[in-house]
């Protein structure tokens, strides 16, 4: 076992050290890999931030609860019971007298309000549940409409099912994405690998003379395309963090001007983490490739 962890240290530090003998097109190659994981990174958080921003906007996921204009304060009380017992998320209720204040501040609606004989305007709740999907609002209308004294539930299901509709057509197209890049960088890794196992042939060659196996001599390839693809990953998740930083204000500024406080969410060390990771396994997949393609020269 020991043998085992210190042919794989050694393996590591050979990709170090290859890394670190050609500063420039490492540099060069980790620029190609951070781009390539750039765009796709910076979609997903883009993505992720206007599905938070489709939850958060007031009025996108509220269902409007109308009572009938002949409901007691029991039958109040009883819906009040009935959104408890639901626990659907949260709710507040809106009394037909501060319906028609409110109605009465509009601009020329107050002498028409003052004019009517009595209050026009039925008991109200408006409920903001906890699960937006357009398919569980759908569900939560229908259950609310059959409650007794419930005179109409209006819910803007067209608009969210358009916008579920976006959300996943851009991750579709992401996804899309993803993988034209993920093909570019596994490429990249594949052809810079090559040129290493030629610009070696000779040690290679040595190397099974004397008895070295295929498994020694393709390790150190192995981790250097695994470590290229994990630092070009760290990269790609450094761009997108300063893009987001670049668009934060612009963005803040806009939300601003619509009563909203809504502000750009950074990646978390679980997304840096993932970037990284898909990286190395791309890279590591590239140089399999590479090693298995261009070792068959030496057999």
């Amino acid at each position: 076992m020991n043998a085992w962890f210190a042919q794989h240290r050694a393996a590591m530090a050979s990709a170090f050290r290859r890394l670190w003998a050609t500063p420039l097109n490492t540099l060069l190659s980790l620029l190609v890999i951070g781009i390539a994981l750039t765009l796709p990174g910076l979609g997903y958080v883009l993505l992720d931030n206007l599905r938070d921003l489709g939850r958060t906007t007031s009025g996108v996921q509220q269902i409007s609860l109308f009572m009938q204009l002949d409901a007691s304060k029991r039958d109040v009380g009883d819906i009040e019971n009935r959104l408890k017992q639901a626990a659907t998320g949260k709710w507040r209720f809106v009394p037909k007298e501060a319906a028609l204040k409110r109605m009465q501040t509009n601009e020329g609606m107050a002498e028409i309000v003052a004019s009517l004989p009595r209050n026009p305007l039925p008991d109200a709740f408006i409920v903001e549940p906890t699960n937006v999907e357009p398919e569980a609002l759908e569900i939560l209308r229908k259950e609310i409409a059959g409650w007794p004294k419930v005179a109409h539930v209006q819910l803007d299901s067209a608009w969210v099912k358009r916008f579920d509709a976006f959300l996943k057509l851009g991750r579709l197209a992401l996804w899309m994405l993803a993988g034209i890049f993920a093909a570019g960088l596994v490429a990249a890794t594949f052809n810079t690998i090559r040129l290493q196992v030629m610009a070696q042939a000779a040690e290679i060659e040595v190397a099974r003379m004397i008895g070295a196996t295929d498994v020694f001599i393709r390790r150190p390839f192995y981790y250097f395309g695994a470590l290229q693809g994990a630092l070009g990953g760290l990269l790609a998740a450094a761009l997108v963090i300063g893009a987001l930083r670049l668009l934060a204000g612009p963005v803040g500024d806009l939300a601003a001007l619509y009563g909203s406080t809504f502000s750009l969410r950074a990646p978390g060390v679980i997304e840096v983490v993932v970037l990284s990771g898909a990286g190395a396994l791309l890279g590591w997949l590239g140089a399999q490739l590479s090693v298995s393609l261009s070792l068959r020269k030496f057999d």
